[in-house]
C-alpha cells in the first residue's frame, strides 16, 4: 500500500568538471587541524583538561605565557573589586 513506508533520499555522485585537486573540494577543514591536538579530544572533562594542558605545555611561547598571566591578574583584580575587598593593603601609606 505504501502509506507507512518512508521515502528514500536520492543520492547523487556529483564530481566537479574542472577540479583536478586532491580530495573533495567540498570538505570543510579548519586550517589549524594539523597543528592542534584539542580539535576532537576524548570525551569527559578530565580528558579534555589533560589534552588542553598538554597542548599548552608543548607550546612554549613566552608571549602567550605573559598574556595569560596578565589576563589572570586583571580578572582576579576585578573579582576583588566586585566583592568589595579593601585594596588599600597593597599600597604603602604615605
Amino acid at each position: 500500500m505504501g502509506l507507512m513506508k518512508l521515502k528514500k533520499n536520492r543520492k547523487y555522485n556529483y564530481k566537479p568538471r574542472y577540479y583536478k585537486g586532491e580530495g573533495s573540494p567540498y570538505e570543510l577543514k579548519h586550517k589549524f587541524d594539523d597543528y592542534r591536538k584539542t580539535i576532537n579530544p576524548p570525551k569527559g572533562i578530565k580528558n579534555k583538561w589533560n589534552a588542553a594542558v598538554d597542548e599548552y605545555q608543548n607550546n612554549r611561547d613566552e608571549k602567550v605565557n605573559k598574556r595569560v598571566f596578565i589576563i589572570a591578574g586583571i580578572l582576579i583584580l576585578l573579582f576583588l573589586i566586585l566583592i568589595g575587598f579593601d585594596l588599600s593593603i597593597f599600597f604603602p601609606k604615605s
